[in-house]
């Protein structure tokens, strides 16, 4: 019987468990989440949504930026999954390879900036976690992860942009790679 009561008390702590972290979500990480949703839509109508259309669509005439400031900045102010969305500011060529960067980046950015992708968050925090009891700071974690993501995602959205020309070429989809915004 001793075993039973033991099992039984286990599996209730662990819905007890379950309860505290979902608590702390409710009274931490949530408030967070809907303040960075504010400011950033805040900060967008401030600024005005057609210049910040008209900024994006000038810097994508530049590989480095097309794959690392541009997904960036759509996925910090227009989250996932409205982020995929600034790829219709680019030329059809480079679509495919805007979204393979866009999408690899979902995941690092979530350390700092968490209102960006919060369905990641939950891997986040796990990660994180073990980060902090083996030692680490989660601060500096977080700036590894985005940091080692926006090199990710530069060199995939160069690669899958090789790939894809290659492709329309093979194709016979050239008036794809000569077309300008």
């Amino acid at each position: 019987m001793d075993i039973i009561t033991k099992l039984a008390d286990g599996f209730i702590g662990m819905f007890e468990e379950g309860g505290k972290v979902f608590t702390g979500f409710i009274t931490d990480i949530i408030p967070l989440l809907v303040v960075l949703i504010t400011a950033v839509n805040a900060l967008v109508k401030l600024i005005g949504e057609d210049r910040v259309n008209n900024f994006i669509q000038k810097i994508t005439k530049f590989t480095i930026l097309r794959y690392t400031l541009v997904p960036f900045l759509a996925v910090f102010f227009f989250t996932n999954p409205m982020c995929y969305t600034v790829g219709r500011f680019l030329p059809e060529k480079y679509k495919p390879a805007y979204y393979d960067s866009t999408v690899s980046f979902l995941h690092p950015v979530t350390g700092l900036f968490p209102h960006a992708n919060s369905a990641e968050l939950f891997i986040w925090l796990g990660v994180a976690q073990g980060f902090s009891k083996a030692g680490g700071e989660q601060a500096n974690l977080a700036l590894m992860f985005l940091l080692t993501g926006l090199i990710v995602i530069l060199m995939r959205g160069f690669i899958t942009e090789k790939i894809s020309f290659y492709l329309f070429k093979k194709q016979g989809l050239t008036h794809i790679l000569n077309e300008e915004k």
